[in-house]
């Protein structure tokens, strides 16, 4: 990773132009050949940028980047301030705490929240249209399908309409519960409309209950 703080204006040509004039700013060139500008405003976000498969050809006072398409960004450099380099090695990616096959799996593990007398059949259940989350049974006995969103959504209730059309042609009729962190309200009216149940879990409660599976210690 190459950062390289300097006054220099910025012209982006290909599909269209556009042009940054000359300020104070930081260029990042990283290891993959990603070629970014950044400002001290504006966020995250790059003012400029070229992804890779590119090139960079550094003169004395011109920098062009030229992807495969043929666009570039051509960096007119009028005084460098800074100029470091590092090496941060090999990433080991993003790590995401609370993501729909963790709260899968804490669910799995204590359905009773999704309602009184639950119990767990299967996870990942199969359908000829994609896996169900979890098959459960209450507590008399009927089947229940369960999917688990962090965030339920129009398409959420629709998914498990769906499941629920396949799989009452196999066990008769099933129940549906939609399990999310968060509902978007029309998810909730349609899930009402359609006979759903819709129950909100709380993940870091869930990472905090003790098991409710039996084991021999």
């Amino acid at each position: 990773m190459r950062f390289v703080i300097a006054r220099c204006s910025v012209d982006y040509v290909g599909r269209l132009t556009a042009h940054l004039p000359e300020a104070n700013r930081l260029l990042m060139i990283k290891a993959d050949g990603s070629v970014l500008v950044h400002s001290d405003t504006g966020g995250y976000k790059p003012l400029m940028w070229m992804t890779p498969p590119c090139s960079l050809l550094e003169g004395d006072d011109t920098w062009t980047v030229t992807n495969k398409a043929g666009e570039q960004l051509v960096i007119s450099v009028h005084e460098v301030l800074s100029d470091t380099a590092f090496e941060l090695g090999s990433d080991p990616g993003l790590m995401k705490d609370g993501v729909e096959k963790q709260l899968q799996a804490l669910l799995a593990d204590q359905c009773h929240v999704l309602g009184d007398g639950f119990t767990l059949v299967q996870r990942e259940y199969f359908t000829d249209i994609g896996p169900v989350d979890l098959l459960c049974k209450d507590a008399l006995g009927a089947h229940v399908l369960v999917e688990i969103k962090r965030v339920a959504e129009i398409d959420s209730v629709e998914q498990l309409s769906r499941y629920l059309q396949r799989v009452s042609t196999v066990l008769g009729d099933v129940q549906g519960v939609l399990a999310a962190q968060t509902f978007k309200p029309q998810a909730k009216t349609l899930a009402a409309d359609r006979g759903i149940t819709c129950v909100q879990v709380d993940y870091e409660v869930l990472k905090g209950m003790e098991s409710s599976v039996p084991t021999l210690f």
